[in-house]
């Protein structure tokens, strides 16, 4: 993508986003240029989701003022230590065994990451996360879980809803949040972020939509398939 493609899809994105909903470009699959395009027109927040891409391009931009980086993908327990080293913002805690092993490898290095629990308000065999009952369950021990710092829900539509289902799950999760005192909520990506947004969303992850399609793969024929990675 030129860079002036680039910067009126930035430019229009912001227009069209409120004051309380930020952007997190989602840089998977992009390489360290295309970051440093978007950086140079304001971007400061990254989602990634593999830990040692997004380490490579990490290193390639030192010269950079400090990034906003936000891990997003499915966090597996033996790259824990890695992911909290290289991200302050972790958005896919989904279960309670892993919110308790960053902890505890959280406090061994001295970090005090923020953190998003994933939760999984409809079925979906492909995705993971606290249900709704589980999440009030764990909560006394989630909310208690320092140096972490619960900041907010994360949660991924199913694919094949509605627009009217995809409005209701939103919903919930913001009042699932709410209940909690948690004020952040990661939901929205390209195929439903505008959703998102009307139920308060405070994070919308974007990376076609934003980056165009992601360099080697086919443009999609259809609506946007529905992944933690925008």
């Amino acid at each position: 993508m030129t860079s002036g493609a680039l910067a009126a899809r930035l430019a229009e994105l912001r227009r069209q986003l409120p004051g309380g909903t930020q952007l997190l470009a989602v840089s998977k699959g992009q390489d360290a240029t295309a970051i440093r395009a978007a950086v140079a027109l304001g971007q400061r927040s990254f989602g990634e989701s593999r830990l040692q891409e997004a380490q490579a391009k990490q290193e390639q931009l030192t010269d950079l003022p400090p990034l906003d980086w936000h891990f997003i993908g499915r966090l597996q327990a033996n790259k824990a230590r890695g992911v909290l080293r290289h991200f302050g913002t972790i958005h896919s805690v989904d279960s309670l065994e892993l919110a308790q092993r960053l902890q505890r490898i959280a406090a061994e290095e001295g970090l005090t990451p923020a953190v998003l629990f994933q939760v999984k308000l409809r079925e979906d065999p492909a995705k993971t996360g606290f249900s709704a009952a589980e999440f009030r369950q764990a909560w006394p021990v989630l909310g208690a879980l320092t140096p972490l710092r619960p900041v907010g829900l994360m949660t991924i539509a199913p694919q094949g809803l509605t627009l009217e289902q995809r409005r209701q799950l939103f919903a919930e999760c913001a009042d699932l949040a709410a209940e909690h005192g948690l004020e952040q909520l990661s939901m929205g990506m390209s195929g439903d972020w505008p959703e998102a947004v009307a139920a308060g969303s405070t994070w919308v992850r974007l990376g076609t939509t934003l980056f165009g399609t992601r360099p080697g793969a086919q443009a999609p024929q259809g609506p946007e398939s529905l992944t933690n990675t925008g």
